[in-house]
């Protein structure tokens, strides 16, 4: 419920608060003191868009403050998807800069009217004549016959499921994209593929292979090198080994005169072992040497291969080539799999198709139970507020489609008099007679459901006499379940509220300033007297203002 309400600064008003509670309260005055300022200050909180000409005091900023008491809302879980924090007295403040900027807030926070406009809907509904073309939506229809068919369970089921099923219809749709492409590339990865298992990447050393194939390239050179070094080693001319024997044997005539000479007499017997090890290694490789043709040309191909992959791929290591194995391998596998995988996703979506037709059914059923009962509750009460004739069909038809409510399309009918054919209710009934419908239904809604604050902005315009006491009667019967406002004109509406607040002009030398004031019981019967009869106040007027009250 609004429990309070803070203004300052906006159009006419300088600063104003008021205090509510619950129950049916009235707010009355005469045309152009301010009660469409009074609407407006609430539009703002509702998330409508700022305006600079709103502003009194261009000099200083605007500031509107609504408290709302929502203890009763079962509002948390929009809290938290609204991303706020949840208070029982939630406060929405609007700021009003000189600069034309305009701020919201939420329990202090910051908020863009985005986020108003969604909370504030369920705190607050200002209901007037040119306001009924809610109740033409589809989905406010749907969520009338819900609630008195208790749904909202099998809703909340049946839009899980639905959201179950269009996540496996949205991941079908990715994964036939995917395999299409992939069936594209299938052919060329799998040749890609087959080329590099051609070859053991694994068992491969690419500079041993270079060098293997440099040796039998040079065959010839190496033999002639070979040949060489063993004339130089074993030469009677010019052969190192008897030289350095004849060193050896040199040396080891004074070896016995000095350590010194003795030292140098063994290192050359290790330099000449070694040239004796070396000319053993040189003639077996000598001797082994052979020229191989076939083997260079497998060489000379399995390089030629290894090089042109490398290149393909633009890598340089044999180790990139076993990465590039492994993705294409798994590229390919993934080809064959996705067809399992869309199998398991069309036998998901067939069984969620399955459950969502079940639920869908049944809350068909019990949409059609339903719908007596709320047709007899609308004929009662519109059968009080001037409408003794109406009549309303509800027919539903299946869709082809899974809709976020179910499978059922909806025909509100409407005929206003007997023997009048039924007509869509948007395109057959009167604004006066939407507004009356409108009526009917928040009070017979409030049965069901809890709803918002309801304010009803002058939809008693054009109604006089037993009508206007039995559209009090309504409001009044409405208010045993929610708060309700009515700005009104009537007196025998007026009668009715629990608390009632006067909107007035206020004439000073500077400026005219609209007031609200709280009246008390007897200006209360001065009120509805001068609503009676106008501004003389004949001992009648306030006569009836008190039966009225009475």
């Amino acid at each position: 419920m609004l429990a309070s309400l803070y203004i300052q600064n906006y159009a006419l008003i300088s600063e104003l608060k008021a205090n509510f509670n619950n129950g049916l309260t009235i707010i009355t005055g005469e045309t152009g003191a301010g009660k469409s300022i009074l609407l407006g200050s609430l539009g703002m909180v509702m998330g409508k868009r700022a305006d600079l000409s709103a502003i009194g005091n261009t000099h200083e900023k605007c500031i509107i403050e609504a408290t709302f008491d929502i203890s009763k809302y079962k509002l948390q879980t929009l809290f938290i998807e609204l991303d706020l924090d949840y208070d029982h007295q939630t406060i929405i403040r609007r700021e009003i800069l000189p600069s034309g900027k305009s701020r919201a807030f939420i329990n202090d926070t910051p908020v863009n009217l985005e986020v108003l406009q969604t909370l504030s809907a369920s705190l607050i509904d200002i209901h007037s004549q040119h306001q009924t073309l809610e109740l033409t939506n589809d989905d406010f229809q749907f969520e009338i016959i819900d609630a008195l068919a208790d749904n909202q369970q099998l809703i909340t089921n049946y839009q899980h499921e639905l959201q179950n099923y269009k996540s496996y219809i949205s991941e079908l749709s990715q994964l036939k994209s995917e395999q299409a492409e992939a069936l594209k590339a299938l052919d060329y990865n799998q040749f890609l593929l087959n080329e590099l298992e051609t070859i053991n990447l694994e068992l491969i050393d690419l500079s041993v292979l270079e060098q293997e194939y440099e040796a039998l390239s040079n065959v010839e050179f190496i033999a002639e090198q070979l040949a060489s070094s063993l004339d130089l080693l074993n030469s009677e001319s010019i052969g190192l080994i008897g030289k350095i024997s004849m060193l050896k044997q040199t040396l080891s005539r004074i070896s016995n005169f000095s350590n010194k000479y003795e030292e140098l007499t063994q290192r050359v017997e290790s330099v000449l072992i070694e040239l004796k090890d070396i000319n053993i290694e040189v003639e077996d490789a000598s001797e082994n040497l052979e020229i191989n043709p076939s083997a260079l040309e497998v060489l000379d191909a399995q390089l030629k291969l290894l090089n042109n992959l490398l290149q393909k791929h633009n890598v340089e290591t044999i180790q990139d080539l076993l990465v590039i194995r492994e993705e294409l391998s798994i590229q390919v596998q993934s080809s064959f799999n996705n067809d399992k995988r869309i199998i398991r996703l069309e036998q998901a979506i067939a069984a969620s198709e399955k459950d969502l037709s079940n639920l869908a059914e049944s809350l068909n059923q019990r949409r059609q139970k339903a719908v007596p009962i709320l047709i007899k509750q609308l004929k009662q009460i519109l059968q009080n507020l001037g409408m003794p004739n109406a009549d309303f069909k509800l027919e539903f038809t299946k869709s082809k489609v899974f809709k976020s409510n179910g499978t059922d399309d909806l025909s509100f009918l409407f005929s206003a008099n007997k023997g009048s054919n039924f007509q869509l209710l948007k395109k057959s009934a009167s604004g006066g007679e939407l507004s009356r419908i409108m009526m009917a239904i928040k009070s017979i809604l409030s049965n069901y459901i809890q709803m918002p604050t309801i304010m009803f902005d002058e939809i008693d315009t054009g109604v006089s006499g037993e009508i206007a006491n039995k559209m009090a009667e309504v409001m009044k019967q409405l208010s045993n379940n929610l708060q309700v406002f009515a700005i009104t004109h009537l007196p025998q509406i007026a009668a009715k509220g629990d608390t009632h607040f006067k909107v007035f002009k206020e004439d000073t030398d500077a400026q005219t300033q609209t007031k609200l004031k709280l009246l008390d019981k007897d200006e209360r019967i001065v009120e509805i007297a001068q609503m009676l009869s106008g501004s003389s106040l004949p001992s009648s007027a306030i006569a009836h203002a008190k039966q009225l009250l009475n």
